[in-house]
């Protein structure tokens, strides 16, 4: 009799094949996909060919391991449970071990005497070998360089560890200030270690013998390193066992050994899996779009209709007055990624307009935007900047290098320019590339603001990310979006793990223009419940405007009417409402003083 132990996680599928003695005669470590079955009979026809048909007991495991166990008729072990086997049996000093996976993490205390103490991360990937994936992916190397390349480093740098998009920004950062690829690598993982440690130890003493197991610890042996110095451990009571990545498999082979599980053999589970692989494939082509989500639009015909009753909350354009010296009013928001100018005449009508990412220099991206509006005006010399008004993450720099007159807060900013087009607005979402600002009024006056902190899931780089990777431009992706007949129900799930989900999707043979929907649909939705944690749509009121770069998208904005049941209102500048904001208060204060500065 052999024991087998089955270990399917959201990325890949292990198994460990054990003989009477406990000894290991077979493993394998293999991503699926999320084509799980296709996977396992692959996995399971080659380790036949290996050792021969035999008798066996079957126990699975992992995150995607329950479905499948129940499936295919075989004893399932919560996967913790199995890892303790494996410690208890193989590393009995082990007073803590420390588990990452492809997107989860867990941290398991075991005191002596008592029952484990089991840590899990939530819904990010902050701390997990998707956040890694990601980030290798960024600077364009595999995973083995990715190890070589940390193991050289010499400076830390610090990076966003709660969320795989805010790290994408600190690591194009340092790209675009020339660091060396080796400390970007060291710095990922040790932002990975410090996720990890801050989340799932809370407040407990990470106490040795200490334990690393995990596919990123097997692949990325530096990981280890990171995770001691941050953890403030000994090298010599920590340690990595040969198979770090098989540990819930080798603990379920054991399960299997010293239970009761029922016997079969090798090549009656090569049969089941196979069939099952089949009935999959039937299954999916008869019912791809059983979950699918209403329509954005019914037809071509009715997104142009609803684009054009739109188009009466567009701004107001002016030009600039050559022929003599005028008062302008200028606002500006720096963020953390981009920098915007509008420049309003005394009309209050948009004259001028820029926007720019700014690759991490504020300062310089908005003087030479002040340069190329001097180019861009036949006489600059008639334009007097009557007051001036900055916010954003750089409000503070430039209204103390250009000696602008006032600054506010980015929801004042937000909020303003809501009001101006939509006086009764009781609702506004501002969603740009990697932050989200909510905010709720009450007759003219802000109740509440909600503002994303660590999840990056309701915001636009959720979509360009995948619409990068699906080989699409972000206008491209978007207006497809809006013609999709069978939206595909992605759910709300972490930027990062959305990976899999659209994995599965593309396996059903869901169309891109569907994918394209149903991210639309993941933005909001994240964004409301996700995020904000909304109860009741209808705490969103009548008079909703949205803003924001991410709003561009027809799709995002249709698919908040969808949810809402409301009617949502939006300009043809929304990535500009935070500068446009500005430069309303701005003329609103040069009413009580007004102080000129020629530029």
């Amino acid at each position: 009799m052999k024991y087998l132990g089955i270990d399917i996680g959201s990325t890949t599928l292990k198994y460990a094949l054990l003989d009477e003695r406990g000894e290991v005669l077979a493993t394998d470590y293999r991503r699926h996909n999320a084509h799980v079955s296709g996977t396992a009979s692959a996995a399971f026809g080659e380790l036949i060919s290996s050792v021969g048909d035999t008798d066996i007991r079957v126990v699975m495991t992992g995150s995607v391991g329950m479905g499948y166990a129940e499936r295919w008729g075989f004893d399932f072990s919560q996967e913790v449970l199995a890892e303790v086997e494996s410690v208890k049996k193989f590393y009995p000093s082990v007073k803590t071990f420390v588990d990452i996976g492809g997107e989860d993490s867990k941290m398991i205390f075991l005191p002596e005497g008592k029952v484990p103490d089991i840590r899990m991360n939530g819904s990010c990937a902050g701390g997990t070998g998707a956040f890694i994936d990601q980030t290798a992916t960024l600077l364009g190397i595999e995973i083995g360089a990715f190890n070589k390349l940390a193991a050289s480093a010499t400076t830390i740098y610090p990076i966003a560890s709660r969320c795989g998009v805010f790290s994408k920004t600190d690591i194009q950062n340092l790209i675009a200030r020339k660091a060396r690829k080796a400390d970007i690598a060291a710095s990922v993982l040790t932002a990975v270690a410090m996720q990890v440690t801050a989340s799932l130890a809370r407040g407990m003493d990470i106490e040795p013998d200490v334990l690393f197991c995990g596919g990123p610890f097997a692949f990325i042996p530096e990981l280890k390193k990171h995770c001691e110095r941050v953890m403030e451990l000994d090298p010599e009571r920590s340690f990595m066992p040969d198979r770090a990545h098989l540990m819930p498999a080798i603990g379920c082979a054991l399960i299997a050994k010293g239970g009761n599980s029922p016997a079969t053999t090798l090549r009656n589970l090569v049969d089941v899996v196979s069939d099952h692989q089949r009935k999959e494939v039937v299954s999916d082509l008869k019912c791809i779009y059983v979950s699918s989500l209403k329509p954005l639009f019914e037809s071509e015909d009715e997104h142009r209709a609803w684009a054009e009753q739109k188009m009466r909350y567009h701004v107001k354009r002016g030009t600039i007055d050559d022929s003599h010296q005028a008062d302008y009013f200028m606002g500006v928001d720096s963020g953390s990624t981009t920098t915007k100018i509008v420049l309003l005449n005394s009309s209050g009508e948009m004259v001028y307009s820029d926007y720019r990412r700014n690759a991490g220099d504020s300062f310089q991206t908005f003087r030479d935007m002040l340069a190329s509006m001097q180019e861009n005006v036949d006489n600059p010399a008639n334009i007097n900047i009557a007051r001036s008004c900055a916010t954003g993450y750089g409000e503070s720099l430039l209204r103390t290098a250009f000696s602008l007159d006032d600054g506010i807060v980015e929801t004042m900013a937000h909020f303003s320019a809501a009001r101006h087009i939509e006086p009764n607005v009781s609702f506004v979402l501002d969603i740009g590339g990697q932050d989200m600002k909510a905010i709720f009024a009450d007759y003219g006056s802000i109740k509440r603001i909600e503002i994303n902190e660590a999840c990056s899931s309701g915001c636009g780089s959720f979509i360009e990310t995948f619409a990068t990777t699906l080989g699409y431009k972000v206008e491209d992706f978007a207006m497809i979006s809006c013609h999709a007949k069978h939206p595909y129900d992605l759910g709300t799930r972490c930027t990062v793990f959305m990976n899999s989900k659209v994995k599965q999707a593309l396996r059903e043979g869901a169309k891109i223009e569907d994918i394209a929907a149903g991210f639309s649909y993941s933005v909001v939705k994240n964004c409301l419940y996700k995020v904000m944690k909304l109860k009741n749509v209808e705490d969103l009121g009548k008079h909703i405007v949205v803003q924001g770069g991410t709003m561009r998208n027809h799709s995002v904005v249709r698919a908040l009417e969808i949810i809402s049941g409301g009617n949502v209102s939006f300009t043809d500048i929304p990535e500009l409402m935070g500068a446009y904001g500005c430069a309303l208060y701005a003329m609103k204060k040069h009413t009580q003083q007004a102080p000129s500065n020629n530029f």
